[in-house]
């Protein structure tokens, strides 16, 4: 069963910069996306930035410009560096994997999520 599994999360004043990471578990045979969402409390999740194998990567108008996503397919990795931090960035952040199984089966896979809080 492929898991994912977040780290980097914290607290930071506004104009800070974090750096999340996420490592996939399992095994898979294909990768067609990795990428990044986020949820603020009271809000619908929202993608904040992707990287898939058709269209490259794509990003939230919000983030563009201080946001970049890196992606290793070999280490089924993927990196989200956030420069310029503001406080409405504040949110749970989630990593998400869609690929494909043994089996044929197209899925997506989410992580646990991790917490990311910008105020001074």
């Amino acid at each position: 069963q492929l898991q994912l599994v977040e780290s980097g999360g914290g607290l930071v004043q506004p104009g800070g910069s974090l750096r999340l990471s996420c490592k996939a578990t399992g095994s898979i045979f294909g990768i067609s996306a990795m990428g990044w969402y986020r949820q603020a409390p009271g809000k619908q999740r929202e993608l904040v930035a992707v990287d898939t194998n058709s269209r490259g990567t794509n990003y939230a108008d919000s983030v563009k410009g201080r946001f970049t996503i890196s992606r290793d397919n070999a280490k089924k990795t993927v990196d989200l560096q956030m420069n310029s931090l503001k406080a409405e960035d504040t949110a749970v952040y989630y990593c998400n994997l869609q690929g494909r199984s043994y089996s044929g089966t197209l899925s997506d896979y989410w992580g646990q999520g991790t917490q990311v809080t910008v105020s001074s």
